[in-house]
């Protein structure tokens, strides 16, 4: 049986896609009055964290495009979008995917120490792979959070 964490980071991330599922592409791009972002932003934004959280601090291979930082790094907003964004459909692929590559580069490193910590903009200190995955299950969690407000607005 796998880990526990590979279990949550699954089902936090099946319902992110399960909230998405059925919504046009069109409505992904609205930014209700209120938000800075739209649920598109927040989908690329939680794939781009993931990765980061996930490959660059864990000293693996990224698998995203260079431009997805400019597009949904913290503090972008879609207002400032001044290149080609992926569509929904690209996104929720990569969203797909990338819980299984988590696992298969990091399964039997989850005790291991990072080679620097790193302290999320939170203030949480991170040093270990585990804690690394641990923080996205919150991180994605409060964005999923916010796009069911954005659908509520719609």
């Amino acid at each position: 049986m796998g880990n526990y964490l590979f279990k949550q980071l699954r089902f936090v991330r099946g319902n992110t896609i399960l909230q998405v599922t059925g919504m046009s592409e069109e409505k992904t791009c609205i930014v209700p009055r209120g938000f800075n972002n739209n649920v598109l932003w927040n989908l690329g934004h939680i794939l781009l964290i993931h990765e980061k959280f996930s490959f660059a601090l864990t000293n693996e291979k990224m698998e995203l495009p260079n431009h997805f930082a400019e597009l949904f790094a913290t503090g972008t907003k879609p207002e400032n979008w001044g290149m080609q964004v992926p569509g929904l459909d690209e996104i929720i692929l990569l969203l797909s995917n990338q819980i299984d590559r988590i696992e298969q580069s990091l399964k039997h490193r989850l005790e291991e120490e990072l080679e620097k910590q790193f302290v999320t903009s939170t203030g949480l200190e991170l040093s270990t792979v585990k804690e690394c995955l641990s923080f996205c299950l919150y991180h994605e969690g409060m964005h999923f959070a916010t796009i069911k407000a954005i659908k509520q607005q719609m």
